[in-house]
Formats: C-alpha cells, structure tokens, sequence
C-alpha cells in the first residue's frame, strides 16, 4: 500500500488537464514558473500588465502541449482582474486550479524622499494585486467545485529584513506573508491550500537597479555564495502546487541560499 502510495505520488507530478493562471508572467520568475507548468502539463494563462511579455511567454508555452493563453490586467484594478476571469471562463471548461501571484513593482527610495503616490502603487500592485486574484481565484474554485486547488504567493527577503529604501515593497511582502496563512485556514475547508515562497536575490529585472558594488557586499554574505535562478524559485513553486505537496499549506518558503535564515 505504501509503495502504491508512493508511486502515485510521483506520477502526480503531471499536471495534465489543470489550469494554472500566473500573474506577472512577462519575465523573471512568473515566466518561469510558467514554463515549468506548462513542461509538467498545465494548461498556463500568463498574465501581465505588459501585454506583449506576456504574450511572448504564452509563445514559449507553446513549446508544450496544452491550451495557452495569455491576457493583459492590471492585477490592482478589481474591475481588470474580474474581466480576466471571465476570459478564463470563456476558454476552459474548468477554474484555474493553480494559482501563483508573482505580478509585483519596486519604486525604492529613503523614507524621506518617497512619495506617497511610489507608496500606494507598491502597496496596491504587490498586496492588494494578490488580494484581489486570490479572492476572484478561490471564488471561481468553489463555484466550479474544484477537488483540489493551490495558491502560491511570493513574498521577498526585503519582507523579512526590511531593506533599506523599500519601506514600500518590504510592507507589502511582509503583508503577504500574514495574507497566506489567513487563506490558508479560511480556504481549507474547500481543500484549496495556500503557501507563500520567499526568495532571496534573484537574477531577475528587479536587481537591475542594484549597483554592483552593491551586489559586491551582498553575494559574499550569501552562504552559497550567488544570486538564485528564476527557476529555482520555479521549481519549488511547482512542487508546491502539485499534491505532492498536499499537506503542506499556510508556509513560507524561503529559498535565499541560506541568507538569512
């Protein structure tokens, strides 16, 4: 029994005939977490402000087999994220039952110097973007009656540290943190988990602006000493929507090399 068990476990890591929607799916570790699901089997819905990025990671979705498409929204408008669930709708017999959160903007400055209006737009794209494709998420899960569903939102590093010139971004990650283990209890009666990943640095666009004698000081203080892969990140995102994963619900995984641990 333990071996069939097991066995069924390891299969299970195909997600074949599952939707998965993927917010901030242009680039870094929205688009591939987006590869990695539709190389497993999903059927991927890559979404993004950007229109064009997204576009283009639906085009490399199409490598794998399954229904792609992507759509434009802006995840901290209520009005943009219900229009890309009726798109969905109107595509796929069935919900998204995966769910990953990565849509999220920096706007850094010192205290002093930031504005209120670099304040809300982090606030509202990082934390709110996440409440609101979460609600219309879970919504839409429990109206399909989904047997099984998993969100998985991304905090930061900076959420836990709070680095310097991110009051804006380190408030809105570490919110996160607190918003998943809130859906974690209230959506566990209809057998929908949700996790949050916590990377560290991450060789994505959000380093851009770092300089790089910045990143000079850092990476030394990194255990193994380097910056993470978007795919690494992928990775554990992807094991953590799978039911390999499916006791699992209300954590933070921080995956940061062993920074700050």
């Amino acid at each position: 029994m333990f071996a069939t068990t097991v066995i069924k476990r390891c299969l299970s890591e195909n997600f074949a005939g599952r939707v998965a929607l993927v917010t901030g799916a242009g680039g870094g570790i929205g688009r591939a977490v987006s590869l990695m699901l539709a190389q497993k089997g999903s059927s991927v819905v890559s979404v993004d402000l950007n229109e064009s990025h997204a576009a283009e990671t639906r085009k490399q979705c199409e490598t794998f087999s399954g229904t792609h498409l992507h759509h434009q929204v802006d995840v901290s408008s209520k009005e943009s994220v219900t229009k890309l669930f009726s798109f969905i709708k109107e595509n796929y017999p069935k919900p998204p039952s995966i769910i990953v959160n990565c849509a999220g903007i920096i706007r850094d400055s010192f205290l002093l110097e930031m504005s209120e209006e670099d304040f809300d737009s982090v606030i509202n794209v990082n934390l709110k973007g996440t409440f609101l494709t979460t609600q219309a998420a879970v919504d839409a899960m429990v109206a399909g009656k989904v047997e099984e569903g998993s969100i998985i939102n991304l905090s930061s590093i900076s959420g836990k540290i709070g680095n310097i010139g991110q009051c804006n971004y380190a408030s809105a990650k570490h919110g996160i943190e607190s918003f998943t283990r809130v859906v974690a209890k209230e959506a566990a009666k209809h057998n929908i988990r949700c996790n949050c990943v916590m990377p560290g640095f991450v060789d994505t666009q959000i380093l851009a602006p770092v300089p790089q004698k910045v990143m000079d000081k850092i990476i030394p203080q990194i255990p193994l000493k380097r910056i993470g892969k978007p795919e690494e990140i992928a990775d554990a995102i992807c094991f953590l929507s799978s039911p390999r994963a499916s006791y699992i619900t209300g954590i933070t995984l921080q995956i940061s090399g062993g920074l700050f641990v």
